[in-house]
């Protein structure tokens, strides 16, 4: 899982063991198969009959099912209802999503994630009781935006308007020096949580640990901080 999912994942109610996905696109079965590959009970459900084998032959979810999510009394006959947390990853056919989410609010799922493909759709679905509403494409918009301009930015998970954790590449400046050495934490507010090392990362690593140039690091603090000496 890379930091920018931790986007989306933190909307989720993860103490759950079981999750339904409705709509089985690229964006349901990404986050099928990472909550599958977590160990999580998965239940895939999409009205596309090759979809829902699709899954289940990639061994992606735990279970799948084809029915219209438009039909209450199908979502009920199926159990839907009974699960903590659904996703509805329904982005592209805007009214099957706001009847789908409206129907598994009403049938009493207390979480409900919805994905929304516009900001209309997205206020949309909170009138209709969606607990949160992402946007994959304009996060993912934002992410390459960040890339090209910030190269020295491989990854980040934004905690405020003020503050992220990020992944970097050591910068030159840093080659050869240790953590210690460089201050980060009293100079400028960065703290380190990780540094790879053989394609590793070392969690919480010392203070004595040296950098090496072009390696992978993961820090926090402010955004500010961030742009000016990763870049």
């Amino acid at each position: 899982m890379n930091l920018s999912s931790l986007n989306f994942f933190r909307n989720l109610r993860l103490d759950n063991r079981q999750f339904a996905v409705i709509g089985l696109g690229r964006f349901g079965r990404a986050v099928c198969a990472t909550l599958h590959g977590l160990g999580y009970e998965v239940l895939g459900i999409d009205t596309n009959e090759k979809l829902v084998a699709q899954v289940l032959s990639d061994q992606i979810v735990s279970h799948s099912i084809q029915l219209d999510s438009t039909e209450p009394y199908a979502l009920k006959e199926a159990g839907i209802y009974e699960f903590d947390t659904v996703i509805v990853a329904i982005g592209n056919y805007i009214q099957e999503s706001i009847i789908t989410t409206l129907n598994v609010k009403e049938g009493g799922v207390p979480h409900v994630v919805a994905k929304a493909s516009s900001q209309i759709h997205g206020k949309l679905l909170n009138r209709v009781g969606a607990d949160h509403v992402v946007f994959p494409e304009y996060e993912m918009g934002c992410t390459l935006a960040r890339s090209l301009t910030r190269p020295g930015i491989l990854d980040q998970f934004v905690l405020d308007p003020e503050h992220s954790i990020v992944e970097v590449i050591i910068p030159d400046d840093f080659d050869g020096k240790t953590i210690a050495e460089l201050n980060l934490r009293a100079k400028f507010g960065v703290n380190v949580l990780a540094v790879s090392s053989d394609l590793k990362f070392e969690i919480n690593p010392g203070p004595n640990l040296r950098l090496q140039k072009g390696m992978p690091m993961v820090v926090i603090g402010s955004n500010k901080v961030i742009d000016r000496f990763f870049q």
